[in-house]
């Protein structure tokens, strides 16, 4: 894997250009909306860059997105790396047969998909998406591709809110499914 024309930003420019929306989408909730960040150029490349530097050298077949802003930064990172792309979606997205999980959220359950046919048995794969909450939707994605026999070489995200402590959840998880190795990276974390 090469890197070109690598766009150097730091992890303050990104956390600076983050918008935070008071009560969103409903009232208490201070919500972190990356579009601020998607649509600078500069700072677009940067997180994408940033990610791609993380696994320099490292062999990975696919990059799989979680809907939906998985996709922007999975689909962009893949294209930076020569990957494929697979994206995992909200249940009965996916056209053909599927794996599907199921994980919680603050006010019920949900489930997410992915092809059955996504990866071959073994690839190696990088796990995106936009931001650690508590790490429910990560973890029931680190389930799927445990139940496609892929390895996972790293989960990432631009944004973490450690103050949910979603880490602990995914480090859990990560060692439970036998790859307690792998790291988890974030470009930029909010403490509160």
């Amino acid at each position: 894997m090469t890197i070109a024309s690598v766009t150097m930003v730091t992890p303050e420019q990104i956390k600076d250009a983050i918008r935070n929306v008071p009560n969103f989408p409903k009232p208490g909730i201070g919500f972190k909306d990356i579009t601020t960040v998607l649509n600078q150029p500069e700072l677009f490349a940067g997180v994408v860059d940033w990610m791609a530097e993380q696994m320099a050298g490292q062999p990975i077949d696919a990059v799989v997105g979680i809907e939906s802003r998985g996709f922007m930064l999975g689909a962009a990172l893949a294209y930076k790396i020569g990957a494929g792309f697979v994206p995992i979606r909200k249940q009965g997205k996916l056209p053909s047969a599927t794996l599907k999980q199921s994980y919680s959220l603050e006010y019920g359950d949900d489930h997410i998909e992915v092809h059955t046919d996504a990866l071959p048995a073994g690839a190696r794969v990088v796990l995106v998406d936009d931001l650690l909450a508590t790490g429910g939707t990560m973890a029931a994605s680190l389930a799927l591709m445990k139940a496609l026999d892929v390895s996972v070489a790293r989960v990432q995200f631009m944004v973490d809110l450690a103050f949910l402590d979603g880490r602990t959840k995914l480090q859990g998880k990560l060692v439970e499914l036998g790859w307690e190795d792998t790291p988890i990276e974030a470009m930029v974390a909010f403490a509160d």
